[in-house]
């Protein structure tokens, strides 16, 4: 028989730092000679004790429900709902309806005692089944735990209903759904002393990213009050993710907060031992509700709390932990942890890539679970009374969801939810099932209609999107295997921070083109000089604008600095230690204009391409306050998070003369090359880069071609223009010359050469001719790195 899981409750309170803790029931196998050998992590927990599945047992044999339990689940069809909703409800009444043995009582009110129960503390009663987070099956909240429980007639109740839970239609369901003989499964009970996060926040995290199964993130999400909100999806949480590497080095390195919508707080009601829901104030919802100390003391402990349970099992143990912060003592808390049960299993063997292959008319929008894409019929369920309703197929469309949800949830060929975020509910049982879902989308219900046929994508990085029709797509598996590394550096284009994490799995040398302009326009979305200046900007419809995007942002600047390093970090740490080369901003004016607050500060030009861009604009009058925040945003990322594999490319640099102006100005503003090991290279695009790649060698540690502007420029030729287009072609006989000479100055002169244009991607055989000039490196789009990979290795091996 297993014992009961090793990852929660029993073990708890003594793993953690409380020597001594009382065990009502007996012991179990699980505690053992390991509990008795552990040593504290040094991690914070509340005072408690725990009653074991030994004392559960002597309660069913007490009254004989053991043999009586076993003959009411004899026979059970589980798809037989009706039948399965009648056994269940028989089964928790016979628990309910049973006497406590007297001595077992007695142990229970007497350990309780000892914690407080004389006054009258506040306690929660938390469960944990044998068939709980296991490896093959995360059980999200199969079984029942109580809060704000207090007293003893209120205590015995709450253990009673908890061994009670066992037997709700959903956990019998799932047992059998996983194999588990339901006679065999026992449950033991955690009661700790109440956190007071009613007056704090509290929330949950993951020691490993879960949309992507990345191990180097600890991933927190937060709310105001108590933590069934988060737990049950009922609101948006805040998010944040912290690096662990650099956390171990004592860096702070948060590489993103987003701001949830946290529409409402649980808290204790006038009631004695009610709590219910309020609503949060509009200016308290706009704020992150965590502070950063408290989130990197958070992901400290995860680390702990991974690294032993990981040491206890002799592999990797990715965990899933709850937290909350005291309002009174303003302490920190950990309340309980289990072991993460779905990425943790993937092996990674094979890359799954879908894509949709046409559009449609977008309906909805919320949190993207999963990678997948899935079609089907719209069924609206507003209560779990009516899953009867669902048939297979259909997707669901909820407010939220719950473990009563279960039995239809596997059936279904998608899921969206009005509210929750990625660790709610419907996110993790979503992604067990391979289930694509949309969480926290806000106004689904309201959108969506019985019967509409729909799309519902995950495929389009962290939002997930629900469009009108049946769309078709595709999915392409990738199986990497015992690929052999290339001696040419195969690195990757990447602009989307929040497709690092998941494009980190294809086999890559490093990124040799980050590109900061997606990140402005899309996490940022407001021009630079315009946040310098927000006291002082005249329109009054830019002024709205930039107030709502940088809500909680009192320092304007510091919002487009933290944005900026957080996108940046986030490119950083996916691909962490290997070189992750960040072009500076290289937008056109015109391109520049187009940011909220924007017009008033760009020249009006005739041909955008070849004006105020890139290296011009960093040191000049009109630009250099902004370029100043993107190099605040870069040390931030370098100094204050500890990734220094991020280096910094120059776009658009003419002239040597410009380029001695732009180093000056970083070391003004605090980044010098060669200081903390900061390089900085520069795009190789225009025919000057070429002619004078002497000298430039003598500024820059590496080039990267950007074959796009070069060809472009070489030829003449508006790459934009439908009219020219067929002479553009990066493989015409003068571009391969340009591009021959500038491998063969920086070989020479022992400077690094890359490129990171579109020709690779597009042809294998340019990527073929920059291997045999002798090229260092070859950065290429993602979905194309693998059949580029194999033509290098070929051509090398030619070679």
């Amino acid at each position: 028989m297993k014992t009961p899981p090793v990852f929660r409750f029993i073990r708890w309170f003594r793993e953690l730092g409380i020597s001594d803790v009382p065990l009502v029931g007996g012991k179990t196998a699980s505690l053992g000679e390991m509990l008795r050998s552990l040593s504290p992590l040094g991690v914070r927990v509340p005072d408690g004790f725990a009653i074991t599945a030994d004392a559960y047992r002597r309660f069913l044999a007490a009254s004989g429900l053991d043999r009586r339990i076993e003959e009411r689940l004899a026979g059970l069809d589980v798809t037989d709902l009706e039948d399965l909703a009648q056994r269940g409800e028989a089964l928790r009444a016979m628990i309910l309806e049973a006497d406590w043995p007297g001595d077992l009582a007695a142990e229970i009110l007497n350990a309780y005692g000892r914690l407080g129960g004389a006054q009258g503390i506040d306690v929660a009663v938390r469960s944990s089944a044998t068939a709980e987070d296991l490896p093959e099956a995360s059980f999200a909240g199969q079984q029942q735990s109580f809060l704000r429980v207090a007293g003893e007639a209120a205590l015995l109740d709450a253990c009673k209903r908890c061994f009670a839970s066992l037997f709700t239609n959903r956990a019998i369901s799932y047992r059998a759904d996983k194999g588990f003989d339901a006679s065999r499964v026992a449950l033991s009970v955690a009661v700790q002393r109440m956190v007071r996060s009613d007056l704090a926040t509290s929330g949950v995290m993951f020691t490993l990213d879960t949309e992507t199964g990345f191990r180097d993130v600890v991933l927190i999400e937060a709310a105001y009050g108590l933590g069934e909100n988060v737990v049950q999806g009922a609101v948006v949480p805040d998010e944040c993710l912290v690096f662990k590497p650099t956390l171990a080095m004592g860096f702070r390195p948060i590489l993103r907060k987003a701001t949830g919508a946290k529409e409402f707080k649980l808290v204790y009601d006038s009631t004695a031992g009610a709590v219910r829901n309020v609503e949060v104030p509009p200016d308290e919802r706009a704020r992150f509700c965590v502070e950063d100390g408290d989130l990197l003391e958070l992901a400290r402990w995860a680390c702990l709390i991974e690294r032993h349970y990981s040491e206890r099992q002799g592999r990797a143990v990715p965990m899933d932990i709850e937290w909350a912060k005291d309002g009174l003592s303003g302490e920190l808390f950990i309340v309980q942890a289990r072991p993460e049960t779905v990425r943790s299993r993937e092996v990674g063997a094979v890359i799954e890539t879908w894509r949709l292959q046409e559009s449609g008319p977008l309906l909805v929008s919320g949190r993207g679970v999963g990678r997948k894409i899935a079609s089907g019929p719209v069924r609206v369920i507003a209560d779990a009374a009516d899953i009867a309703r669902f048939q297979a197929g259909e997707v669901l469309v909820t407010d939220k969801t719950d473990p009563d949800w279960e039995p239809i949830m596997k059936k279904a060929a998608a899921i969206v939810t009005d509210r929750g975020g990625r660790t709610c509910h419907a996110a993790i049982v979503s992604r067990e099932l391979g289930v694509p879902a949309v969480v926290g989308t806000g106004d689904g219900r309201a959108r969506l209609r019985d019967g509409q046929v729909v799309t519902v994508s995950c495929a389009e990085g962290e939002v997930g999107r629900v469009y009108g029709g049946r769309l078709a797509f595709g999915v392409e598996r990738t199986e990497p295997g015992d690929l052999v590394r290339p001696i040419t550096r195969v690195m990757m284009n990447v602009a989307d921070p929040a497709e690092a994490l998941r494009l980190s799995f294809i086999p890559n040398d490093g990124v040799g083109l980050a590109r900061e302009e997606f990140i402005i326009s899309n996490s940022i979305g407001i021009h630079p000089l315009a946040l310098l200046d927000y006291p002082n900007v005249e329109d009054p419809v830019a002024k709205v604008e930039m107030e709502r995007l940088s809500a909680g942002y009192a320092d304007k600047p510091g919002y487009f600095v933290d944005k900026l390093a957080q996108g940046v970090a986030m490119l950083a740490a996916a691909f962490y230690p290997k070189d992750v080369i960040l072009r500076l901003s290289d937008f056109k004016t015109n391109e520049y204009a187009n940011l909220v607050g924007g017009k008033a500060y760009e020249p009006l030009e005739e041909n955008p391409m070849l004006g105020f861009r890139g290296a011009s604009r960093y040191g000049h009058p009109r630009y250099r306050r902004g370029f100043a925040l993107e190099c605040r945003a870069v040390r931030k990322v370098r100094e204050e998070m500890g990734l220094v594999n991020l280096k910094l490319m120059i776009p658009f640099c003419r002239t040597p003369e410009e380029a001695r102006r732009v180093l000056a100005e970083m070391s003004d503003l605090g980044l010098r090359r060669g200081e903390k090991g900061l390089e900085v290279h520069m795009m190789c695009e225009i025919p000057s880069n070429v002619m004078l790649a002497e000298e430039f060698c003598e500024l820059f540690d590496g080039f990267s071609i950007g074959s796009n502007d070069l060809t472009q420029l070489v030829l003449g030729v508006d790459r934009d223009s439908e009219v020219v287009a067929p002479i553009f072609d990066e493989r015409n006989e003068a571009v391969l010359r340009m591009i021959s000479r500038v491998i063969r100055v920086c070989r020479s002169r022992g400077r690094k050469i890359g490129i990171c244009g579109q020709a690779p991607s597009d042809y294998p055989e340019f990527a073929r001719f920059l291997v045999r000039e002798g090229i260092d490196s070859i950065s290429l789009d993602p979905d194309s790195v693998m059949a580029t990979t194999l033509a290098i290795i070929d051509e090398e091996r030619a070679v």
